[in-house]
């Protein structure tokens, strides 16, 4: 079922275990974030971030209650659906930037294009090609086109290699981004500079963002900071024990 909504993300009455397991990682009453809402979701290791991540982008399903992004009720998704979904809506920025080492940083940058059909055509929409688009995400990502496009992405920086992920999940402006501990491995100036580079192309986009880190003192720029304790019934020492994500 699809519905056009305020939220790009609505859980309700949301729990979650894992498979034999006897308490909770996630016990969320309900949680809602608003479309083009950038918020930043803090919370110790081993707390259910990285959980709670990958229930809203359709990898894991919860034992109860709803979850409905970008006005799709993901319960109602078979599983080739839900891989479908995630490609179409969500860009994913992951803590170790999951770049494929055997293609260039081009092809990386497209590859969301090779999957989905909708963010191919929001890319050509942006740019005359793929190439144009990919240009200029690299250049709004601070990095040279003419410099690094066609290099494989391990021979790039670390800094580069993150500002190439962000690049992929950015290509044909999905509806929602999330990033998980994508500073973790920068220093403080860095960081800010990467997240000012973010907010400056998920703005242009249009896009939601959910920003989950450990580091507090990259929250104030945010519209929203919130502990996952906050809205997690289960967050309790002994609830936690198998989150090992």
């Amino acid at each position: 079922m699809t519905e056009m909504t305020d939220n790009i993300v609505h859980l309700d009455h949301l729990k979650f275990a894992w498979p034999g397991a006897d308490t909770l990682v996630l016990d969320i009453p309900e949680f809602a974030m608003g479309r083009a809402e950038r918020v930043f979701l803090k919370g110790p290791s081993g707390s259910g971030k990285t959980t709670l991540l990958s229930i809203i982008a359709a990898v894991l399903s919860p034992q109860s209650g709803s979850v409905v992004v970008d006005g799709v009720s993901l319960g109602d998704l078979r599983s080739g659906q839900k891989d479908q979904f995630r490609v179409d809506r969500i860009g994913l920025v992951f803590q170790q930037f999951n770049l494929l080492p055997f293609l260039s940083v081009r092809d990386n940058i497209t590859l969301p294009c090779q999957f989905s059909k909708r963010r191919r055509a929001v890319a050509l929409n942006a740019g005359r090609s793929l190439d144009d688009e990919v240009d200029r995400l690299l250049s709004a990502m601070h990095l040279k086109p003419s410099e690094v496009q066609h290099k494989r992405v391990t021979d790039l920086s670390v800094g580069q290699q993150q500002r190439v992920a962000v690049a992929r999940a950015l290509i044909g402006r999905p509806a929602l981004v999330i990033a998980d501990e994508p500073t973790s491995a920068l220093d403080s100036d860095t960081r800010q500079a990467f997240i000012d580079l973010l907010f400056a192309e998920v703005n242009a986009a249009g896009s939601a963002l959910l920003f989950v880190s450990h580091d507090a003192s990259l929250a104030g720029v945010f519209d929203r900071c919130m502990d996952l304790s906050d809205i997690n019934e289960a967050a309790t020492s002994s609830s936690l024990q198998g989150d090992w994500l």
